[in-house]
Order: structure tokens, then C-alpha cells, then sequence
């Protein structure tokens, strides 16, 4: 049997949390609090935050994460001018290495900073393979970057090997940016592309087959083939004839 007591203000407590409707305005906060105790306990959990990691985003744009490359500074834009030296041909390594050693015995590190034999890849084919050789682009000649004054002038014509500055007159000229850029084969945007040892125009002579000792002239070049077309004089008249690239040799 449940005891009914009413309060001052005449209220029905029993009956008031019974159904529960809150008997005052305490009692109204607190059954706000309880509901919403209940509603937090009862509510499904939170879903996973969606984190999108930094790799992911650099994959999904197709960039790799990392450094930017900065471009390369050019040749030109280091200190000092770029000049040209005539060396013995075939001695260009030798004069490199004396050319260093005089550089370090005469205390010349500040006037004379770099020395480089111009080079570029040749595609080669011998015994039917193709190799990728470095060549000289310049033979007899290397480039030296320096400030000119009279001790790095004298410290580079004296070295063994050099026979003088490429020149206009008496005083050494430096390279232009063109030039520098050009004969160090700056390309920012594009890949060296390697040169074939033959080119289109150019006189060869025939080293085997019933054409042997024949000189001719390169017609076409079929690089995946590895074949020449060759023009070729025989009875006065230019006939062409297809050659691989070991058949023959520059004149």
C-alpha cells in the first residue's frame, strides 16, 4: 500500500515521481540531468573520425611526398667565366691532371674553380650489340671556369700540355651563356638523348661482301634494325644497299 504525503504546496509527491512529472523546479533540473544520462548511455557510439593521412592524399593526387626538386643552376650562373683552352690532341686528360696539380701548388683555388672536357653518349653497335659510349665533343680542347687576371692566366698557359686560349687576338674571350649552356648540355626539361655514331650524309666505306672497299653515302638509318641504307657508286650510278652497322667504317 503506498502512503500519499503532500507538500507545503499541495502537490501529490508520490504520485508526481510515480509518473514522472517533477514535483518542483529542482526536481524538474534534476530529472533533465537523469534523462539525458540516459540518453548519452543509450546513444549509439560515435563514428570514426576519417583521417585522410598525408600519403594517401599525395597518392590519390599521383605525387610522391618529398622534397620539391629545385632546378638546376646553370653552369653559366657559377663564379667565375667560362674559357676555352687547346690542349695536344689526346693528352686532354693529362692536361686536366696537371692543370689540378699546378692549381693546388699555386695556391689558385680562389681564381680557378673548374676544369671539364666537354663529352657526350654515343650509341655505338659492335658484334651486332649496341653500347652507349662517352665521347669527346671537342677534341683538343677543354673548358676551364676562372677569373682572368695575370697569375690564373699564367697558371693555365704554362701547364704541359696547353698550347694556348681560344682567343680573339691576344686576350682570352669568355664563353657566352648560349655557348656555356649549350656545349654542357643544359635541359632542364628534357633527357640527353644519346647521338648515333653514324648520321645521314655521311661517307663510309664497306669492309665486307661483294661490296667490300666501296665508299658510299648514308641514305637512311634504321636504328631498331641496326641497318644502313648506303648509296653506293657502282657502274657510275648510285645504287642503294643495305648494310648492318658493323659493316661499315667512317673514311
Amino acid at each position: 500500500m503506498t502512503e500519499n504525503t503532500t507538500d507545503n504546496s499541495g502537490h501529490d509527491t508520490a504520485a508526481a515521481w510515480t509518473s514522472g512529472e517533477p514535483t518542483s523546479e529542482g526536481d524538474a533540473v534534476g530529472t533533465e540531468v537523469e534523462v539525458a544520462a540516459v540518453a548519452v548511455d543509450t546513444a549509439p557510439p560515435p563514428l570514426p573520425e576519417v583521417v585522410e593521412s598525408e600519403t594517401e592524399a599525395v597518392e590519390a593526387d599521383g605525387e610522391i611526398e618529398g622534397e620539391i626538386e629545385k632546378p638546376e643552376i646553370s653552369p653559366y650562373d657559377r663564379p667565375g667565366d667560362w674559357f676555352v683552352v687547346h690542349t695536344y690532341a689526346g693528352h686532354e686528360k693529362q692536361v686536366e691532371s696537371n692543370l689540378k696539380s699546378r692549381i693546388e701548388s699555386m695556391n689558385m683555388e680562389n681564381d680557378i674553380f673548374e676544369i671539364v672536357i666537354p663529352m657526350e653518349d654515343v650509341v655505338e653497335f659492335k658484334a651486332g650489340k649496341k653500347k652507349v659510349v662517352p665521347k669527346k665533343i671537342f677534341p683538343g680542347y677543354l673548358l676551364v671556369r676562372m677569373y682572368l687576371n695575370d697569375d690564373s692566366w699564367m697558371c693555365v698557359r704554362h701547364t704541359p700540355g696547353v698550347t694556348g686560349f681560344v682567343s680573339s687576338g691576344t686576350k682570352p674571350i669568355p664563353l657566352s651563356r648560349r655557348e656555356v649552356e649549350r656545349i654542357l648540355q643544359v635541359k632542364p626539361d628534357k633527357k640527353i638523348r644519346p647521338r648515333l655514331e653514324w648520321e645521314v650524309g655521311q661517307t663510309v666505306r664497306v669492309m665486307g661482301g661483294p661490296f667490300a672497299d666501296f665508299d658510299g653515302t648514308i641514305a637512311e638509318i634504321n636504328v631498331d634494325q641496326s641497318r644502313l641504307k648506303v648509296l653506293v657508286n657502282i657502274f657510275g650510278r648510285e645504287t642503294p644497299v643495305e648494310l648492318g652497322f658493323d659493316d661499315v667504317m667512317k673514311v
